[in-house]
């Protein structure tokens, strides 16, 4: 479980919310309101035009993605370095279907809605080299989540996967068709619940097409 204030970014000093430290002690977690609103009690968000609100109310990356990306930079990084509030463990993160839930702890709900796209932020707070670009290619995003049942949650929790959807639209294919491989957005209409933004995005690749996507997407 990470959370955090806002707080000056290096080495620009513009605010940001994505200095996520983890927590031990347990964390309320509500439905939040419009953009900008937060989930978590004690999390804050400064930017509040493209983070927070009932789509991006919490954000899961998996430890063991982690640990590959230390790997290749080279670097430890801790629970919450990617901004993550939820760092997970035996979870496929990037194979989560749109729309599937997950029991966290013994009342919390969450439902998978939309993957990460990396920005400039993200990008200082690496200060790697073309992180976005690399970021992109490896296409291991992480998962924004709904809260559908509020209560508490703790560092150590165990995550239930209670429902995973009958179609085939997953956080990695999701993220790949609104990066580097538009021609899949088509294919996300498979997912009922899909953030209005990214269908209305798919419907006007789907209307302005031939037809729809015809190779079937994978998570390799």
């Amino acid at each position: 479980m990470n959370v955090g204030a806002v707080r000056p970014l290096v080495p620009d000093g513009a605010p940001t919310g994505i200095d996520k430290r983890p927590v031990g002690g347990p964390v309320t977690v509500s439905a939040p309101g419009p953009r900008g609103s937060v989930a978590l009690d004690r999390d804050e968000v400064a930017d509040a035009r493209h983070h927070g609100g009932a789509d991006q109310a919490v954000y899961a990356y998996a430890r063991e993605d982690l640990d590959q990306w230390g790997r290749d930079l080279a670097r430890e990084l801790p629970d919450g370095a990617f901004g993550e509030n939820l760092t997970t463990l035996g979870v496929d993160v990037t194979g989560a279907l749109i729309g599937e839930r997950w029991k966290v702890g013994s009342d919390v709900v969450l439902e998978v809605s939309r993957p990460r796209i990396p920005c400039a932020t993200f990008a200082a707070r690496m200060g790697e080299r073309d992180w976005v670009g690399r970021f992109t290619a490896a296409a291991v995003p992480g998962a924004y989540l709904r809260v559908v049942t509020p209560g508490e949650i703790r560092a150590g929790d165990r995550i239930e996967i209670l429902h995973r959807p009958g179609h085939d639209v997953t956080i990695g294919v999701t993220f790949r068709a609104m990066t580097l491989e538009p021609d899949l957005l088509p294919w996300l209409l498979r997912a009922e619940a899909l953030p209005e933004p990214i269908r209305d995005r798919a419907r006007r690749r789907t209307d302005g097409a031939a037809g729809p996507a015809t190779v079937v997407p994978t998570d390799d």
